[in-house]
């Protein structure tokens, strides 16, 4: 069964997403062709991606299950999990209890929906995708709303719905939910907002039967639940479609790009389940987890392949003590003179630092058992310890020529309570997360110095009809969109992270903002000048987050 978001939930959000009267292409869900003749990107312009909460108290009721259908309670449950070699092997399914109820953190109450992250590992609720079409200097030109019927994103994920032109400059795309039929299910996954743990469900053909999520509704605990991690794209006339793929089960796809090869490359996570390390090598379920994350391949507009099928590209495990799989935690992509490079900066597994895809000038193509053989290498100069997991957090990517690299790195989200000089950011983050400067020298890459001057990082500001109490602070940088300018600099634009004392800080109301470099300084700009100064380009309100950023696609015309 497919669900269209109700005309009340689109009208809601719309008003959120429009502030202060921003023009609104205003489109349904049946209302493509309409749309497509009323909505154009403006040139020489931003994107930037964002998603507006639409819960309310209802959305999630204290005292149930989480997530819903978790038949376990709080001792949880032990299921038997398929072996390769035949017969089973018992599992461990842990459950949660909602501690609160639905409400956004709000000044005139102490509800905080967010409190049901302490319970439930995997708790998320889909919300409705916007794109803002903006200057550069965050004036809005224009506002499209995705519609909530093909797909969804998962407040609070913050490391999803990153925004990636496509190499030939026509598209965008991004990754987010899209329901389908699979694990013993016979009913279509609803899409729509306001469902619960839809991030950390199952894909349709990677069944995993230890992932506590097998349902989305509350009022319907025995529908199985189950959704692809979709690419989405958007051409200059705001004209969607959507690829469904299979990988990232269990978790969160969280990027994509298009290259110029007509092909998706994807970054993500799978795997929310409880099998364990030793486990997953060993059984059906967790087999095909361990060959589907990381660095995917997808083929726009085909059927989604299946195991043993599923384009993941290349294998990592630094260590035998490892969990399969999550070497390869990958949060940002990029491609430059033809070549993808991906980020990991979350995880406890492996290495937290930059890599590459392949051969130099050479995208990865062809079958699913070719493609496992592609290496991933890190960068030279880069951080190339286990240590790094503690220590290193990059994500977004921009190279402003072949010998320098931008990588903005969001700290390691620890909130220092009381605050240390008024400041409740840890020394990590206050030494290196922002938007590190990396120069290729002799083969080698340096980071030569950290931009931070006006990220204020550690310092909280308030939000207007937001708890004092969970007043954020911005933690480093996460997504970024760059532009070499005639005089030699660089402007980067940057989605900010941020600490705070809420329940799930990626749901902080967050920043956009940018700062100008030039390319071939070697030393950090003076504090107080233009240069190397970030400035606040626009500012998310309660119940907003913003994801992604980049430059709008072009049009034939």
């Amino acid at each position: 069964m497919k669900k269209t978001v109700t005309a009340a939930v689109l009208a809601v959000a719309t008003a959120f997403a429009l502030g202060t009267g921003a023009f609104v292409s205003k489109m349904s869900a049946d209302d493509d062709d309409h749309h497509s003749r009323h909505f154009r990107f403006a040139e020489d312009s931003l994107v930037l991606s964002k998603t507006v909460y639409v819960g309310n108290a209802s959305t999630v009721i204290a005292g149930e299950a989480l997530p819903p259908g978790c038949m376990g309670g709080a001792t949880g449950l032990t299921v038997q999990v398929p072996l390769i070699a035949g017969n089973t092997t018992g599992v461990a399914v842990p459950c949660g209890f909602a501690s609160d109820n639905g409400e956004f953190p709000n000044d005139q109450d102490t509800h905080n929906v967010w409190n049901n992250s302490g319970s439930d590992g995997s708790f998320g609720i889909t919300s409705p995708i916007f794109l803002e079409n903006i200057t550069e200097d965050g004036w809005v030109l224009g506002t499209l709303p995705i519609p909530s019927d093909k797909i969804v994103t998962s407040f609070s994920s913050k490391s999803e719905l990153a925004l990636n032109r496509s190499v030939d400059g026509k598209s965008l795309t991004f990754m987010a939910y899209h329901g389908g039929t699979g694990c013993g299910g016979t009913e279509v996954s609803p899409t729509a907002p306001n469902l619960i743990d839809v991030s950390a469900s199952n894909t349709p053909a990677i069944c995993d039967p230890t992932n506590p999520v097998t349902s989305s509704l509350q009022n319907s605990p025995s529908t199985i639940t189950t959704y692809y991690r979709a690419v989405a794209e958007v051409d200059a006339d705001g004209q969607l479609s959507v690829t469904d793929g299979n990988a990232y089960s269990g978790d969160n796809g969280r990027a994509a790009i298009k290259g110029s090869n007509g092909i998706y490359y994807m970054v993500g996570n799978d795997n929310s389940g409880n099998i364990g390390k030793k486990q997953l090598s060993l059984t059906v379920a967790g087999f095909e987890l361990i060959n589907a994350t990381g660095a995917e391949l997808l083929i726009p507009g085909l059927t989604p392949p299946v195991p043993p099928n599923i384009g993941m590209i290349g294998r990592l495990e630094f260590l035998s003590s490892d969990k399969p799989g999550k070497d390869t935690n990958f949060r940002g992509i990029t491609i430059f003179d033809n070549t993808v490079y991906v980020s990991k900066g979350s995880g406890g597994n492996g290495i937290n630092s930059v890599f590459q895809e392949g051969t130099q000038g050479t995208l990865p193509t062809g079958t699913a058992a070719e493609l496992a053989n592609v290496p991933l290498t890190i960068l030279p100069g880069f951080p190339n310890t286990e240590a790094s997991t503690g220590t290193n957090f990059p994500f977004g990517m921009f190279f402003a020529n072949a010998n320098t690299l931008y990588v903005c790195d969001e700290g390691d989200g620890t909130f220092v309570t009381p605050p240390v000089n008024g400041n409740v950011a840890d020394p990590q983050s206050q030494a290196t997360a922002g938007l590190q400067k990396w120069v290729l020298q002799n083969g080698v890459w340096t980071m030569i110095y950290v931009l931070q001057n006006g990220l204020n990082i550690g310092v909280q500001y308030s939000v207007d009809h937001y708890p004092a109490s969970i007043d954020p602070a911005t933690g480093g940088c996460r997504n970024i969109a760059g532009r070499v300018n005639g005089d030699g600099t660089a402007t980067i634009w940057a989605i900010t992270s941020t600490v705070s004392a809420n329940g799930d800080n990626g749901a902080d109301p967050n920043k956009l903002v940018k700062v100008t470099d030039l390319i071939s300084a070697t030393t950090l700009p003076s504090a107080g000048g233009w240069l190397g100064t970030f400035q606040t380009v626009r500012s998310a309100r309660a119940g907003e987050v913003f994801r992604g950023i980049a430059f709008a696609p072009k049009s034939d015309d």
